[in-house]
């Protein structure tokens, strides 16, 4: 049931800009694969040359046997999209909704329930309700049952758990999990980087480029150096400051702590030579713990990277 893609040299320019920049991707048949980034990464542009609904400027790309611009009707009728901003009808109910986008694939709800049963049963005591009327989770889970009542082999998600809380997006990611399970091949795109660890491979996107294309583990054992949190008394100033230091290749602000990677081995040496530094220029509380990295880590110092 699931499907292959192929991505070959996929460039596409909007006037001056370059929202995708010569892109070769192959993903798996059957796997959960993320594309991570944030805004103007180019992950909504890759989606849409997917789905067939723009062309890419060069370049080419596949799903399964069929190419996605000769064979668009082919690629409509296997793949489900769910686009990030939420386009179903507001005026219709739940069950007009999924009745309407069954008849554009001329089947119904009945004969593919079993498809949707598992997101449906959490929205179906509110079908007569008007989908302008549902909270964002439950939007979210209408949408989803309308990108899969044609039963597709693919489903592409366009960062379908922004804007909604942390236990939908969990219960989100559980359905998305049942659905691999099911033999589905599926790409999610997040700017939610603590999402990228629940896919089976991830690609890390800026500005229209490919940083890495890995498993999580594989991108998080790939970091270099050793890295450290580090708090203190004047933290907006304390970022300039850690910036000067010797033995320091990255500089980051990571919720509460900044992030700093060491260049050298000997890990009490380094935070030694921090702690007297900080000291000296008058800083107080001061707080150095060595910290695993996370794929943000990783994003952050790729992007440094290819800014350089």
């Amino acid at each position: 049931m699931s499907v292959n893609i192929q991505i070959e040299n996929i460039s596409k320019k909007y006037a001056d800009v370059m929202a995708l920049n010569n892109i070769s991707l192959s993903i798996k048949s059957g796997e959960l694969f993320g594309c991570i980034g944030p805004d103007g990464a180019g992950k909504t542009s890759l989606f849409r040359i997917l789905t067939s609904l723009i062309l890419p400027t060069s370049g080419s790309a596949s799903i399964g046997e069929f190419d996605v611009v000769k064979d668009y009707k082919k690629i409509r009728q296997n793949t489900g999209y769910m686009p990030g901003r939420f386009s179903l009808y507001l005026d219709l109910t739940v069950e007009e909704n999924l009745d309407f986008y069954a008849s554009i694939f001329n089947t119904t709800v009945k004969e593919n329930y079993e498809l949707i049963k598992d997101i449906y049963v959490q929205i179906e005591p509110f079908k007569k309700r008007r989908a302008g009327d549902l909270s964002g989770g439950m939007k979210q889970k209408l949408a989803l049952s309308c990108a899969l009542i044609n039963s597709p082999r693919l489903i592409i998600l366009d960062e379908p758990t922004t804007g909604v809380d942390a236990v939908s997006r969990m219960e989100f990611w559980e359905l998305l999990k049942k659905m691999q399970k099911m033999g589905m091949t599926i790409i999610v795109s997040t700017p939610y980087m603590d999402e990228a660890a629940l896919c089976d491979r991830v690609a890390l996107m800026q500005n229209g480029n490919l940083l890495a294309v890995d498993t999580p583990n594989n991108i998080v054992n790939s970091y270099k150096g050793e890295l450290f949190a580090v708090k203190a008394d004047n933290m907006h100033k304390l970022l300039g400051e850690l910036e000067s230091l010797g033995d320091t290749s990255q500089v980051f602000r990571f919720g509460e702590t900044i992030h700093i990677t060491s260049t050298i081995t000997d890990d009490k040496v380094y935070m030694e030579s921090v702690n007297k530094q900080l000291i000296d220029k008058g800083y107080k509380d001061i707080s150095i713990n060595k910290v695993d990295p996370v794929i943000e880590d990783c994003f952050l110092a790729l992007m440094d990277k290819d800014v350089e």
